[in-house]
């Protein structure tokens, strides 16, 4: 039997683009309904759309799957963005207040100056998101400045801003779909919610999504996101760097997968040793330890030059990764002897309970796609409607009942079509004249002619029978499920 309550959740990741179906029971746990994925590499680049047309198969092709797993309807979906387009800028506003001595700091005046940061206009970018950081209350720091008397209030605001480019791409995607957005998450923010515990959040910590295309990074001090950025590497790299010893891309990452390490201690190095990729392919232990080794101090010397000067004596609650390149051999290791911080731990699953046995494998990858679904707080679930039992799609006609072949002899009012509610297809009648009239034309055309213009006939009757084919009825159909309004 299918639910009626549900939440539907889409991820456009590096190279997946990931949907999810959950329900939120009264206990706080999750039930997780039906899981899809795509893969993203032929429409989407470091979590930017570049292929409109691809990307809208791909998402349709995900909700096609979830409603055939749910079985009912999808009105609606959450989708979480981020990738190589999203950075933040801060941006600073003040107001004077009226009168000698100043003022009381309202509501009201607190609403207006988040509505002007939100008006705040960037050349190529849209607004994605906005971080209250603190309003300066004259000199006095204040995360909530209402009823504080002061003669001039300052607001600090951090805004995540995404390029307005891939913004429109990705709105035209979901429209080209058919799909309604209830609402866009920023993606590293909703990982962060369900991987970061409120200690790490409040004293300070960064969050570290090692994807494949990308990393991003996310740094939070006093339960507020202080910065957001995303850089062009990930776990990829790596992958193309061993292509430099003369292995395909696929051979490439299993040796990457299997023996990778991103540190590994002088004292285990064995300068003899090989890594065996099959019985004839023996890869020098030495030339991928360095290889890896040098993309990963890369990645994460320009993950800690990410993190703002006033915040890295401040990040008590240490370095927390997750994504696919968490997984691999010795990363925390190596985070804590570029970085210098100690405390580093892998958040390999949420702090979100499932239940009952959860369809969503306990994986870094999906990590993300738990988030956004958490946050969403709309009903998804829309109604289905069967089609009429006249137009049966499934039951191609095989007989005409006798009152419908009476009724044909009755000559239509005007015009050249009528409905046959039998077969539900359209029927063209000609006037005698008209047929006449061809017939006396045929007489006179050449037997070249003859054969052109039948050739064409041939061409428009098959044309006519695809479109009226099972298979064309059932694309149909699935398009009025996906525009039900429609």
């Amino acid at each position: 039997m299918s639910t009626k309550n549900f939440i539907v959740a889409i991820e456009l990741g590096s190279t997946k683009i990931r949907g999810i179906a959950g329900k939120k029971n009264p206990d706080g746990t999750i039930s997780a309904l039906a899981l899809s994925e795509e893969d993203a590499t032929q429409c989407i680049r470091k979590g930017t759309v570049y292929n409109i047309d691809k990307t809208t198969l791909a998402i349709s092709n995900i909700i096609q799957r979830l409603r055939a797993q749910l079985k009912t309807g999808i009105k609606q979906v959450f989708v979480g963005i981020g990738g190589q387009s999203i950075h933040s800028h801060h941006n600073l506003l003040f107001c004077d207040m009226p009168g000698e001595n100043g003022g009381i700091v309202s509501q009201q005046l607190i609403v207006e100056m988040m509505d002007e940061n939100r008006a705040t206009e960037y050349n190529d970018k849209e607004i994605l998101d906005v971080h209250v950081q603190e309003y300066r209350a004259d000199n006095l720091m204040q995360t909530d400045p209402v009823g504080i008397p002061c003669s001039r209030l300052e607001g600090n605001f951090l805004n995540i801003l995404q390029k307005r480019r891939h913004y429109q791409n990705l709105m035209k995607c979901f429209a080209n779909a058919g799909i309604k957005i209830a609402d866009v998450y920023l993606a590293p923010t909703a990982l962060a919610d369900v991987v970061l515990t409120p200690t790490e959040k409040r004293s300070g910590c960064m969050l570290v999504d090692l994807g494949a295309e990308t990393t991003t990074v996310v740094v939070y001090y006093k339960n507020v996101v202080r910065h957001v950025a995303v850089i062009p590497l990930g776990s990829n790299s790596i992958t193309k760097d061993l292509c430099a010893l003369q292995l395909e891309e696929q051979d490439a990452e299993k040796l990457k997968i299997k023996y990778a390490s991103a540190f590994t201690p002088e004292n285990e190095i064995d300068s003899g040793a090989t890594f065996d990729l099959s019985a004839s392919v023996k890869i020098p232990a030495i030339k991928v330890i360095d290889l890896v080794e040098a993309r990963v101090e890369e990645i994460i010397t320009n993950v800690w030059n990410l993190v703002p000067a006033e915040y890295e004596e401040k990040l008590l609650g240490g370095i927390i990764l997750t994504g696919g390149g968490a997984q691999m051999k010795n990363i925390t290791m190596a985070f804590r002897k570029i970085t210098n911080i100690e405390q580093v731990r892998i958040a390999k699953d949420t702090n979100e309970a499932f239940t009952p046995q959860p369809i969503v494998p306990t994986s870094f990858t999906h990590n993300t796609l738990v988030g956004i679904l958490v946050k969403g707080d709309q009903n998804c679930w829309a109604e289905t409607t069967a089609p009429k039992p006249n137009t049966d799609i499934f039951t191609p006609v095989t007989s005409v009942p006798e009152e419908k072949k009476a009724s044909e002899t009755t000559t239509p009012l005007s015009g050249f079509q009528t409905f046959d509610n039998a077969g539900g297809t359209n029927i063209e009648i000609k006037p005698k004249e008209e047929i006449k009239k061809k017939e006396e034309k045929a007489e006179n055309v050449s037997e070249e002619d003859r054969l052109i213009e039948q050739y064409r006939e041939q061409q428009q009757k098959r044309k006519e029978h695809k479109n009226d084919s099972i298979g064309s009825k059932i694309s149909r159909w699935f398009q009025s499920l996906t525009n039900p309004e429609e």
